[in-house]
């Protein structure tokens, strides 16, 4: 979302490896070319707030939509731009069975 919090967000993605930033009116799209990791506590710290104050649910707030796989661990979300890339996190196998 284009608001003080989706800012922020934008602004600490900024620097990563991949990511690309556009602002747009009424949001800010974060694009990335594999994985990338939202780290809950440099969020906080970037919002000026303590440890612990950007979670899961805040993501979810300011977040609109995703394609591929997110996966919400306890301190971050990752995002991937090609879901069987997030087997391993979700202890999915890949393996093709045949009867």
């Amino acid at each position: 979302m284009n608001n003080q919090v989706g800012a922020v967000v934008a602004e600490v993605m900024r620097g990563k490896e991949g990511v690309t930033i556009t602002p747009l009116p009424s949001m800010i799209r974060v694009d990335g070319t594999n994985r990338m990791d939202f780290d809950y506590d440099e969020i906080s710290e970037a919002l000026g707030e303590e440890s612990g104050y950007f979670d899961a649910a805040e993501f979810e707030e300011n977040m609109s939509t995703h394609y591929g796989r997110m996966v919400h661990e306890d301190d971050r979300t990752i995002m991937f731009a090609n879901p069987e890339d997030a087997a391993d996190l979700l202890g999915f196998d890949l393996k093709t069975y045949t009867k």
